[in-house]
């Protein structure tokens, strides 16, 4: 490190880049371009999430403890930008020619109380379903934790989900359905101005001004490091990532056909586990539908999602090798990794049953104009508030460090 500013670690990135490039050439010869177009896809994802350290977690906490919203609008001006991209397109049902269908879910009692347990679980887990993806390919022990209960509950809540999908429900309603391309639109931009509003009134009643965050401060004595340099090794600022992770979604709706999800990834990694174990999963109801029973007979890197959360693990270990910080610490209290699994939990139960996490509920639901992704919000929202009161509980601060990296 010289005057502040970090060095790559070639031992990280070595790795990181082979994983990444000799992945793809692999799948483009066992699969297609487009398996190996995803794989990179999902590694921008990764290096994206961990040099923006866009996460949702803790930006939820650092609003809700501190009245500090930076966090919370750049996720808002994210989702406009989803939503100018997704909302066309949808409506024409192409993206540059290519057939594209949106993440739309019914609104219910599952959405309700999945997106509730999960914004319990971010908060017990130290994270959410992409915090735990780029902070493990980050280096982060204790969200391995996290990573592995994660797994877990999405398993359990797929041999629940037939039975919740019975509770009350007023079905899957469509904005672009309801009200047209303009009228999606407009009230999707509508509430989103609304919340950046909101959060800019209640951090000015606070603290006299309501920061932007779309710079970082830089360390005192440290020297201001180049473009080029804060390109390659980051931290970037939390415009850089809404604006990319907006596009990167885009890019995903035009590759994969839909938009961009991680739970599934992870249920479909529990299934696998457990069918390794001797548990015959093929026979629960969640695994004989269509879509999950094809995923379940293929490859891991064949189904989308799955395949995705590789290259996001990958693309955060090369952030990690660019910024120099990758530094896995070998040991993690019992509370906080109890915390982590107790959270792993209740986020991957609560994502299943939610159809969905952060990104496949809320970002890319909301984007698609799905009202289960604003009822996902909602419910996830007060489910942070409960769960930063249990966050002492397990040697959790209740308040934000100092520091705006992590989730």
């Amino acid at each position: 490190m010289t005057s502040g500013v970090p060095r790559p670690d070639w031992r990280v990135v070595g790795p990181a880049l082979v994983l990444l490039i000799g992945g793809a050439l692999y799948l483009s010869r066992a699969f297609d371009g487009r398996q190996a177009a995803l794989l990179m896809l999902g590694g921008a994802l990764g290096l994206v999430l961990y040099h923006a350290a866009f996460g949702f977690a803790s930006s939820w906490r650092v609003f809700l403890t501190e009245g500090r919203g930076a966090g919370l609008r750049a996720q808002m001006l994210m989702l406009a930008l989803a939503s100018a991209i997704f909302l066309p397109a949808l409506s024409q049902g192409t993206l540059f020619g290519q057939p594209v269908g949106g993440a739309l879910a019914p609104v219910g009692i599952s959405v309700l109380l999945g997106a509730l347990l999960f914004g319990v679980g971010m908060q017990l887990g130290g994270g959410c379903a992409s915090g735990t993806l780029y902070t493990v390919g980050g280096g982060s022990t204790n969200m391995v934790v996290t990573l592995v209960f994660f797994v877990a509950g999405s398993l359990l809540g797929s041999a629940h989900l037939p039975w919740w999908l019975d509770q009350p429900s007023f079905g899957t309603v469509s904005l672009l359905r309801e009200f047209g391309l303009a009228g999606a639109l407009g009230l999707q931009f509508g509430a989103l101005a609304l919340i950046v509003l909101a959060s800019v009134m209640i951090e000015r009643k606070r603290h006299g001004r309501a920061a932007l965050g779309f710079t970082l401060p830089e360390p005192a004595g440290a020297r201001r490091p180049s473009l080029g340099r804060r390109l390659v090794s980051g931290p970037w600022p939390l415009l850089w990532g809404a604006v990319l992770l907006a596009v990167l979604n885009g890019a995903t709706l035009y590759l994969a056909g839909h938009p961009w999800n991680v739970s599934f990834g992870y249920t479909l990694w529990g299934a696998k586990a457990a069918a390794a174990l001797g548990v015959d999963v093929g026979s629960w109801e969640y695994w004989s539908w269509r879509y999950p029973k094809q995923a379940l007979e293929g490859s891991l890197l064949a189904e989308t999602t799955s395949l995705m959360n590789f290259g996001i693990l990958a693309g955060a270990f090369l952030a990690a090798g660019l910024a120099g910080r990758f530094a896995p610490r070998a040991r993690v209290g019992l509370r906080v990794a109890s915390g982590a699994a107790l959270g792993g939990l209740l986020m991957g139960y609560g994502a299943r049953l939610a159809f969905g996490c952060n990104i496949g509920a809320l970002f890319s639901g909301i984007a698609s104009g799905s009202v289960h992704g604003w009822l996902w919000f909602a419910a996830a929202m007060i489910g942070t508030y409960i769960g930063i009161a249990f966050r002492p509980a397990f040697a959790l601060s209740a308040q934000p460090g100092p520091a705006r990296r992590g989730t």
